[in-house]
């Protein structure tokens, strides 16, 4: 938790040194290459007292650092830190050997939502329902076919026989997230509209979901796995 606390702390200090916008338009100018705080102040057309400011709190915010010119001593660069801008990010989820995606029925969202993530990311998928339904809903059949995503109609299943303890469970319905209170707890909640039965609404519901996972995979990361021998480079 101390570990989260510093985390959020130091992206705080980084976007509030990046809030002004002549320390943006710094942050701009250093992106592609280094320059000394003069040609800033020329690129720029800012006071040389300014920009020495500015300079001074995104260096205290650990996203520029300087070099002295290896010609002129007498002058010196400022370079981007591009770990700093990376930072910016929330902290990954570790560990992860499987996301699990939860609904109602596991007719239509967390079907949705499965064949996505085996689409995008590397990480294994499942997914499962708190009363599942008999069958898939065939217009989520349909819209995942029309992106090229296969879904098993028959294939739904109940939380108590997909879930484990290492599993990351994701609820994609608000009854889901509410239902689960618990033995299985989801850690991430989406609040993805039930679609109503017309192709537009279940397109909209595959949009939605898909765009949530596009955010999600990146900040997923695999549980270590056993090697059987040392590898050499």
């Amino acid at each position: 938790m101390n570990t989260e606390l510093s985390s959020v702390q130091r992206r705080a200090r980084i976007h509030a040194a990046l809030g002004d916008p002549a320390r943006l338009a710094i942050v701009d100018t250093l992106t592609l290459g280094d320059a000394s705080p003069g040609e800033i102040a020329r690129a720029l057309d800012l006071p040389t007292n300014l920009v020495a400011h500015h300079v001074k709190v995104l260096q205290d915010a650990g996203l520029l650092a300087r070099t002295r010119s290896e010609g002129d001593r007498r002058r010196t660069y400022l370079r981007l830190e591009p770990d700093a801008l990376a930072s910016l990010t929330p902290p990954p989820l570790r560990d992860v050997p499987r996301v699990v995606f939860v609904c109602t029925h596991n007719s239509a969202r967390s079907q949705l939502a499965a064949a996505l993530w085996a689409d995008r990311a590397d990480i294994p998928a499942a997914s499962a329902g708190t009363q599942p339904a008999d069958r898939v809903h065939p217009r989520a059949v349909a819209v995942a076919r029309r992106h090229g995503l296969i879904i098993d109609a028959t294939g739904t299943a109940h939380v108590a026989d997909v879930v484990t303890d290492a599993d990351l469970v994701v609820a994609v319905c608000d009854n889901a997230h509410e239902d689960l209170t618990a033995g299985v707890r989801p850690r991430l909640h989406w609040s993805v509209p039930a679609p109503a039965d017309t192709d537009a609404a279940f397109e909209a519901a595959f949009t939605d979901l898909a765009a949530r996972i596009d955010r999600l995979a990146p900040a997923v990361h695999s549980a270590p796995t056993q090697r059987s021998g040392a590898r050499h480079d």
